[in-house]
């Protein structure tokens, strides 16, 4: 069982940055997906950046130059920088792991970004 707990949403200006923070409740060393979700209101949830060992990280396109992926394994924590903001990107973001032996698919709590002018 894993718990993931986000932090680092709050409410910004568009052209102003970000950084969330999910901190996984063990080791990371069984998890062989993570990634970055959001939801904004009367949408479907979506994927936003993703990485699968193995692999390279991926980006949605609306987000691609902006933001970035990136995970420390010491302290079980993965982040994603959140660089020119834009008010589309309003929404509630969503940490996800996904781990196998045994396998298992798992959400943080989710966290409010606001960007507004």
């Amino acid at each position: 069982q894993v718990q993931l707990v986000e932090s680092g949403g709050g409410l910004v200006q568009p052209g102003g940055s970000l950084r969330l923070s999910c901190a996984a409740s063990r080791s990371i060393f069984s998890i062989y997906a993570m990634g970055w979700y959001r939801q904004a209101p009367g949408k479907q949830r979506e994927l936003v950046a993703g990485f699968t060992k193995g692999s390279s990280t991926n980006y949605a396109d609306s987000v691609k130059g902006r933001f970035t992926f990136s995970r420390d394994n010491a302290k079980n924590t993965v982040y994603l920088q959140m660089n020119s903001l834009k008010p589309e990107d309003t929404a509630v973001y969503f940490c996800n792991a996904k781990t196998t032996m045994p396998s298992g698919d798992y959400w943080g709590q989710g966290t409010q970004v606001t960007v507004s002018s």
